[in-house]
């Protein structure tokens, strides 16, 4: 198969977890930049980084790269690109996002209107026609201009990665499934070990554990835009990765997960996402506040995203929230605490609470355009087992 280059936006400050994702699928990374990895993999890689990916948004077919100060530079080089090796003569294409960073050309309305025009003019020269009825199958384009380099993706995904099927109930103020997943990776937890959420909301980040455990990959259970792109790659790469996801499954694995909020409506929604990903037997949801946190279990981990502002209006409020989180902590020194937090006392009002713990580190993250902090305070590492495997 032909070798092409593939681009995995991702979130601001997850560039590592998405490079090491990449790399257990085998693949060879050919650039990290802030936002995106870069990765080199033949057309099996559209179906497998889809499907198995859980910390990218989207995947894209990496069609070129020039340099563009002005319209005319841009015209030119998108009418440049061989467009009819990638879209039919029915094909519907279009710029369904254009960004640029601190370049010449910023309109992002123009520069759709500018890559459309040359992307007409290119195929008017191949299929000899002067209009496209474009009632084929879709072809989206993202283009992103950073530094005046123009980079162009054709969009296997459609709909982001984040939707993986199995949300349809929402609480306030959600953190993505990709997010939640990359957090869960960055952690060293691993399914032997209890995880804790005691703000689960919707359930999302109890549900991409429980998944990551089992093996489930992320895509199975939905679509992507690339599936229809016979032109360019057969039908039966996904079939065939479809095939692996399954064959990698363990639902029978045995894990210790739990959920905790204070709204019982809320809960509702969490047991009903876990049922349709899959996981409901795996996840113990109950309704409980912050301060009743309990375990039997000597080592655990904490991985949520407290509230920090849209669920909390009160600065006084959140104070005392992150005071009782530290409290906890304190009560739990030898748990290991991953906290996402746009609170910008979170650090300040925890260490208040008398906590022996220290941020072994603070993590920055963009959530859209919202700076948030990982908050990493790790716990004892528990001894030995016999055999190699650690104890409770």
């Amino acid at each position: 198969m032909d070798k092409y280059e593939w681009i995995a936006p991702c979130h601001f400050g997850m560039e590592a977890v998405l490079k090491r994702e990449i790399i257990q699928l085998g693949y060879d990374i050919t650039n990290v930049d802030n936002g995106k990895v870069t990765f080199a993999g033949d057309a099996s890689a559209a179906a497998r980084a889809n499907i198995f990916l859980r910390t990218t948004e989207r995947v894209l077919l990496k069609i070129a790269c020039f340099k563009a100060e002005t319209f005319d530079e841009l015209f030119e080089g998108i009418k440049a690109i061989p467009w009819e090796q990638f879209i039919p003569e029915n094909g519907k294409f279009w710029v369904t996002k254009a960004n640029s960073v601190s370049s010449k050309l910023f309109s992002p309305s123009n520069i759709q209107k500018i890559v459309k025009k040359a992307m007409v003019e290119r195929l008017k020269q191949t299929y000899h026609r002067n209009w496209f009825e474009e009632s084929g199958e879709s072809y989206p384009l993202r283009i992103s201009i950073i530094k005046d380099i123009v980079t162009v993706g054709l969009d296997t995904t459609g709909d982001s990665l984040h939707k993986r099927g199995y949300r349809k109930f929402t609480a306030p103020a959600p953190v993505t499934e990709t997010l939640a997943a990359a957090i869960i990776l960055l952690s060293p937890w691993r399914e032997d070990r209890i995880l804790v959420d005691p703000f689960c909301g919707s359930g999302t980040i109890p549900i991409e554990a429980a998944m990551i455990a089992r093996g489930i990959a992320p895509g199975m259970s939905r679509h992507f835009t690339a599936e229809n792109w016979k032109n360019l790659w057969p039908e039966k790469i996904w079939q065939e990765a479809l095939v692996e996801a399954k064959d990698m499954m363990m639902p029978e694995a045995e894990i210790n997960i739990q959920g905790y909020d204070m709204d019982e409506e809320v809960l509702r929604m969490a047991r009903a996402n876990a049922k349709l990903a899959g996981v409901d037997d795996a996840i113990h949801f109950q309704q409980r506040e912050i301060k009743d946190f309990s375990s039997p279990k000597k080592y655990g981990f904490v991985i949520s995203n407290p509230p920090y502002g849209e669920r909390l209006s009160e600065k006084e409020e959140m104070w005392e929230l992150y005071r009782t989180i530290g409290q906890v902590m304190s009560e739990n020194e030898t748990w290991s605490f991953f906290l996402l937090s746009g609170y910008e006392a979170a650090k300040k009002a925890i260490a208040e609470a008398g906590s022996r713990k220290k941020a072994t580190k603070n993590r920055k993250i963009y959530t859209g355009m919202m700076k948030t902090y990982l908050y990493q305070y790790m716990g004892e590492k528990p001894p030995a087992r016999k055999g190699g495997k650690n104890h409770e």
